[in-house]
């Protein structure tokens, strides 16, 4: 019975190829040409606007507070540590490690104690 059924599938299977290797269409398909988009061409699309009603529901998943959204840089901003999630597509991107650290403008006093 198994010497059957191998016999059967090793038929199938020549039929098959036979087949395949007839049809011209897929010789022609094999020297076709796709363009390809770059990524620089994606920056230059509008993006989509971020829902500003997802503040009341959305926290920085490492304090758990509230966070700011700034339009020009496209990024929700938690303003005690000092880190900036960037929204992508209109989707925030809250993975910490994709966080980008935000350089504080703190100055100390240069004056010299005495």
């Amino acid at each position: 019975m198994l010497k059957n059924v191998l016999s059967r599938l090793v038929r199938e299977t020549v039929r098959v190829q036979r087949h395949v290797s007839a049809v011209p269409s897929i010789q022609t398909l094999t020297g076709c040409r796709v363009s390809v988009r770059s990524f620089a061409e994606v920056k230059d699309e509008v993006q989509p606007p971020f829902d500003s009603s997802l503040l009341e529901v959305l926290v920085c998943p490492l304090s758990k507070k509230p966070l700011r959204y700034d339009a020009n840089t496209n990024e929700l901003i938690n303003e005690e540590l000092g880190i900036a999630y960037p929204i992508v597509d209109g989707i925030p991107n809250m993975i910490p490690q994709e966080a980008r650290l935000l350089q504080k403008d703190t100055q100390t006093p240069s004056t010299p104690s005495e």
